[in-house]
């Protein structure tokens, strides 16, 4: 199993989700997080002001797949997520070792 961890822009989240279910992804957590990249931040103006946002805000999408899923998950998430600008996101990929349901204790893949 594997867990594929996504950081997107926040607009194209409803993309993102259409694409993994029709990947068959059955379940995902979404996260706000903060942070930046090759962006450093953006300079805005509030009231005449002009300030620079460090911190952006993104999306973290985690889904745990099978192995022989990766591949077109990884596929369905790119497509969905690309503007083609800067500031698009990473894809990270994890080894899972266990999966457990703590409602009935099932485990790995009955648990997903």
């Amino acid at each position: 199993m594997k867990k594929i961890e996504a950081i997107i822009r926040p607009f194209k989240l409803d993309e993102v989700k259409i694409a993994l279910v029709n990947a068959g992804v059955v379940g995902m957590t979404v996260t706000e997080v903060r942070g930046f990249g090759r962006q450093k931040g953006q300079t805005e103006r509030y009231r005449g002001s002009e300030y620079t946002v460090e911190f952006l805000q993104k999306l973290k999408v985690e889904v745990v797949v099978e192995d022989s899923q990766v591949d077109l998950v990884v596929d369905s998430i790119t497509k969905a997520a690309r503007t083609g600008e800067i500031g698009d996101g990473k894809i990270f990929i994890y080894d899972i070792d266990q999966v457990i349901r703590i409602r009935t204790g099932e485990k790995n893949l009955e648990a997903i």
